[in-house]
C-alpha cells in the first residue's frame, strides 16, 4: 500500500466528515456567498480544525473570494489545499540529524497516548533507514514500562538501556548516552514517563532530562517530539501547549490517527503553536508510521 493510500485509510472518518459537509457546500457552478462561508465554517469545526485555525482559513477564502481569485464554491477546496501545504515547509518536517555523534530524540507524552508504540515505531523507522538505534528507557514511574519497551526494543532489533522500575530516569538518560557513543549509534530515542502536562513536579523531571543530555552530547537533544493522541482532538492541542512551556518540543507524532475523525487538528496545531507534525502513526504494527507529508495529508482529507 502507497503511502496516499495509507494517509487516506488512515483519515477514512474525517474525510467522511468533511467530504459530506462539502457535498453540500462546495457546489458546481454555484457563485460564493455569505451562506458559503458560514456552512465552510461549521464542517471545519466538527472536524477539529479548532475555532481560531478555522477562523483564519475561512478568511484565507473570504479574501480569496473578495480579490476575484475564487468566485465559484467547487474553487475552495484547492484554494485551502494550497495554502494548508504551503503551513509545512520541508525543512521543518524532516528530523534534524546531528553533524557527527549520535542525533537524540527525546520522546514525550501522556500515558495513554500511544508514546511507547510510537517509540518502536521510530526504532523501526530509523533501522529499516540503516541506521544504528539505542532505546533508552527513561519511563521508570510507570509499572511495566520498561518491560514494554525491552519487548518492542526485540521485536524491531535495537539496542536497549535501561534501569530497574523506580531508578532516577536522568541516571537512565545519561547511560544511554554514554551507550549511544560507545556503540557508534546514529540515533538515541529516549522514552520519558507518560506524565499529565497537568503534573507539575514530572514535568520539571522531563526538563531536567532534557538538561542531563544537554551536557552529556553537545547540541542534544536534536529532536523533542510530542506523542499525541489523534483522537483527543482539541485536548491534543492543549497537551501540546503545556508542554511547550517545559521542554523545548521541536515535532509532533500524532498516534492513532486512523481511529480519528478528528485529523483537521493537524492543521490546528501548527497554526496555533508553530510546531510540526513529523510522523503519524496508521495502525498498530511497527510498520504503521509514516513521515508527514502534507500535500499527501489534505489530498487524503478532502478527496473522495
Amino acid at each position: 500500500m502507497g503511502l496516499f493510500d495509507r494517509f487516506k485509510k488512515g483519515l477514512a472518518r474525517t474525510r467522511e466528515k468533511i467530504s459530506t459537509g462539502f457535498k453540500s457546500v462546495l457546489r458546481i457552478g454555484q457563485k460564493i456567498d455569505q451562506g458559503t462561508l458560514d456552512r465552510l465554517e461549521e464542517i471545519m469545526l466538527t472536524s477539529d480544525f479548532g475555532p481560531t485555525t478555522t477562523s483564519k482559513l475561512i478568511g484565507v477564502v473570504r479574501d480569496g473570494w473578495k480579490s476575484g481569485l475564487i468566485s465559484e464554491e467547487q474553487e475552495i477546496r484547492d484554494h485551502l489545499r494550497t495554502h494548508i501545504v504551503e503551513m509545512w515547509p520541508e525543512a521543518d518536517r524532516a528530523i534534524g540529524f546531528a553533524e557527527s555523534g549520535p542525533t537524540v530524540v527525546l520522546v514525550t507524552g501522556i500515558n495513554g497516548s500511544g508514546k511507547t508504540t510510537s517509540i518502536a515505531k521510530l526504532g523501526n523507522y530509523f533501522t529499516k533507514q540503516g541506521k544504528k538505534v539505542v532505546l533508552g528507557a527513561c519511563d521508570t514511574f510507570r509499572a511495566a514500562a520498561v518491560e514494554q519497551l525491552s519487548v518492542w526494543s526485540e521485536r524491531v532489533g535495537v539496542d536497549i538501556v535501561k534501569h530497574g522500575q523506580g531508578a532516577d530516569p536522568g541516571a537512565v538518560a545519561y547511560d544511554a548516552c554514554e551507550a549511544a557513543v560507545a556503540r557508534k549509534a546514529d540515533v538515541l530515542l529516549l522514552d520519558t514517563a507518560g506524565r499529565l502536562h497537568t503534573q507539575d513536579h514530572l514535568m520539571r523531571e522531563l526538563a531536567k532530562i532534557q538538561k542531563v543530555v544537554e551536557r552529556k552530547i553537545p547540541g542534544a537533544p536534536h529532536e523533542v517530539v510530542l506523542v499525541l493522541d489523534a483522537t483527543i482532538g482539541q485536548n491534543a492541542l492543549l497537551q501540546a501547549r503545556e508542554f511547550s512551556r517545559h521542554v523545548s518540543v521541536t515535532g509532533i507524532f500524532l498516534a492513532k490517527l486512523d481511529g480519528s475523525a478528528k485529523g483537521g487538528i493537524v492543521v490546528g496545531i501548527r497554526d496555533q503553536l508553530n510546531v510540526p507534525v513529523k510522523f503519524v502513526g496508521l495502525g498498530e504494527t511497527p510498520e504503521d508510521i509514516a513521515p508527514f507529508d502534507p500535500a499527501l495529508f489534505v489530498d487524503a482529507m478532502f478527496v473522495e
